[in-house]
C-alpha cells in the first residue's frame, strides 16, 4: 500500500449494526487500513476484543453519550438493547448529539474516509467542509435496500405517488424489474409505514436521514456479495447512479473447540456431544427482540410438538418474575433429555459450529442468518422486527429457508412451527432445501471470495478514490 489509509467509522447504537462495523474494521485492518470505530464508552465495553495481531491498527473510539435535557434516557442506556421500544426516540436524540464531539474527533484526526449508518445524516454538515469523503454502509441486504428505494422516492410527491398507504408496502416497489417476492406483510407494513415514513419522535425521520445520506454519500456499501444477491445489487447499481460495492458476508471467524468447564454450559455441550450429527435444532432469537408471553409460549409448544432435539438460548423475558414463568407449565419435563433451554448468554458461534446442530428456528436477522447459514445449516425463519421479514422472503425466494406461516395480526401456530421444523430437518422432501443450505454455506465460508477478493475490492476504491 502506497500510502496508509485511514477511515473513521460511526455505526447507530444497536448491536445489528455495531458487530458489522466491528466485523468490517477487522476485514480493512486485516488489508493494512488503519481503523478508528467511535461509539459510546459502554458499547465499546461490549464488543468482542481486537485480535493481538491487529491491535495496532484499530482503534476503538468511546465519545460519551450527551445527556438529554430532560433526563428522558436511563443511566447507563447507551444502545437500543438497553431500553424498551418506545425509548427509542430518546436514544436516536441522544444519538444526534454525538454530532459536536464526533466532529471534533474527525477534524482531529483528518481521517481519509468517514463510513456512516443512515442514522448519522447531520455527517455532511461538517464532512463536506473538511473535504472528507463519506461512505454509506448499510447493515441490510441488498434485497431490503432495493425494497426502500432511492431517494427521489423516499419524500414528497414521489413518495406519495409509490408509497401512499401501509397496503402499498405489501407488495414489490415498481423499480425492481425482476421477479421477487420480496414485500412487507400486514402487521409488518403497519410498523414500517408509521415509524419508518412517519415520525420517530426526533426532528428529522429515519426516511429522511436515509434519503440524505442515499444521496450524499460517495459510495454505498452493503454486506452481501454477487453470488447471493446479484440482481438487487445490479439494480442498486441502476437506482442510485453510484458506486454499490458489496463488502462480502464478513463471516466471523470459526471458533475453536475449547473445553468450556463452567456451568451449565460444560453439561451442555456435553449433551450436545451425545447426540447425533446435523440432528439438533439451535434456537435465538437475537438481543433486541423482545418476545411476548404467549410469543415464547407458542414456540415452546411448536419445539415440543416437532418431537426434534434442541438448544434454545432464550433471553429471560422482562414479563417474566423469575424462571418458572418464562415457559409453559410442564415443558421442561416433557422435554427432559430431547431439549436444553438456556436463559441468558450463550456462546452461539461454537454452538453453531457444533457437529450434532443441523438448522436453525431464528429471526431473519441478517447478521444471524451470516452465522447460521455459514455453517450450511437449514433455515426456518420467524420474523419479528425492522427488516428480518423482508430478509426472510429473500431466503425462502432463494430456497434456502421455510418461513413460518402468520395470521394477519401477526400471530402464529405450534403445529406451523413443527411441521417446518421437521421439513426442514428431516423429512426427505426437505432434502433440496438442505442441499442449497450447504452450498451457501461454502459461498459465505469461501475466505478467498470473501476477504480476498470483496474486501480488496474495496481497499483498492478507498486507495484509488482517495483524494488526500
Amino acid at each position: 500500500m502506497a500510502k496508509e489509509i485511514h477511515v473513521v467509522m460511526l455505526p447507530w447504537s444497536a448491536f445489528g449494526h455495531m458487530m458489522p462495523f466491528f466485523q468490517l474494521s477487522i476485514a480493512l485492518a486485516k488489508s493494512g487500513v488503519r481503523v478508528s470505530l467511535v461509539s459510546t464508552p459502554r458499547n465499546i465495553e461490549r464488543l468482542p476484543k481486537i485480535p493481538s495481531d491487529l491491535a495496532s491498527l484499530i482503534t476503538l473510539v468511546g465519545l460519551p453519550l450527551p445527556k438529554l435535557p430532560n433526563g428522558d434516557l436511563p443511566d447507563g442506556a447507551e444502545a437500543s438493547i438497553d431500553i424498551p421500544f418506545e425509548k427509542i426516540p430518546q436514544l436516536k436524540m441522544a444519538y444526534d448529539l454525538l454530532q459536536e464531539p464526533f466532529q471534533t474527533f474527525v477534524a482531529d484526526q483528518s481521517p481519509d474516509w468517514i463510513i456512516i449508518e443512515f442514522m448519522s445524516h447531520w455527517i455532511f454538515d461538517f464532512a463536506h467542509e473538511l473535504d472528507i469523503p463519506v461512505l454509506y454502509f448499510s447493515a441490510f441486504s441488498a434485497a431490503t435496500t432495493s425494497f426502500v428505494g432511492p431517494p427521489e422516492y423516499l419524500s414528497g410527491e414521489a413518495r406519495e405517488k409509490v408509497r401512499p398507504t401501509m397496503e402499498s408496502l405489501m407488495t414489490p416497489p415498481p423499480w425492481i424489474n425482476f421477479p421477487s417476492t420480496v414485500a412487507k406483510k400486514k402487521h409488518e407494513a403497519i410498523p414500517m409505514f408509521k415509524f419508518f415514513f412517519g415520525s420517530n419522535g426526533t426532528q428529522y425521520s429515519d426516511v429522511e436521514r436515509l434519503a440524505k445520506v442515499m444521496k450524499n454519500s460517495q459510495a454505498i456499501l452493503l454486506r452481501t456479495c454477487n453470488e447471493f444477491e446479484g440482481p438487487y445489487l445490479d439494480l442498486l447499481k441502476e437506482l442510485h447512479g453510484k458506486p454499490v460495492i458489496p463488502t462480502g458476508f464478513l463471516p466471523p471467524e470459526m471458533p475453536e473447540r475449547t473445553q468450556i468447564n463452567g456451568q451449565p454450559w460444560k453439561d451442555i455441550f456435553k449433551w450436545l456431544d451425545d447426540q447425533k450429527p446435523k440432528s439438533v435444532v439451535f434456537v435465538g432469537f437475537g438481543s433486541e427482540c423482545k418476545l411476548n408471553k404467549e410469543q415464547v409460549h407458542e414456540i415452546a409448544h411448536g419445539l415440543e410438538l416437532s418431537n426434534l432435539p434442541f438448544i434454545w438460548a432464550l433471553r429471560k423475558p422482562e414479563w417474566a418474575k423469575d424462571e418458572t414463568e418464562v415457559l409453559p407449565a410442564g415443558f421442561g419435563s416433557r422435554t427432559r433429555g430431547r431439549g436444553v433451554v438456556s436463559l441468558g448468554w450463550a456462546p452461539q458461534m461454537q454452538i453453531l459450529g457444533h457437529e450434532s446442530i443441523g438448522g436453525s428456528l431464528f429471526h431473519a436477522g441478517w447478521g444471524s442468518m451470516v452465522e447460521i447459514l455459514g455453517f450450511g445449516h437449514s433455515l426456518v425463519l420467524l420474523p419479528m422486527v425492522a427488516d428480518q421479514g423482508l430478509n426472510a422472503r429473500l431466503l425462502v425466494e432463494k430456497g434456502l429457508g421455510l418461513e413460518i406461516g402468520r395470521e394477519e395480526d401477526g400471530s402464529f401456530r405450534r403445529e406451523d412451527i413443527a411441521k417446518d421444523l421437521k421439513k426442514a430437518m428431516v423429512l426427505e422432501e426437505g432434502e433440496a432445501l438442505r442441499a442449497r443450505a450447504r452450498e451457501a454455506g461454502t459461498i459465505i465460508r469461501d475466505m478467498d471470495l470473501q476477504y480476498q477478493h470483496y474486501i480488496g475490492q474495496l481497499v483498492h476504491f478507498l486507495e484509488s478514490h482517495n483524494t488526500k
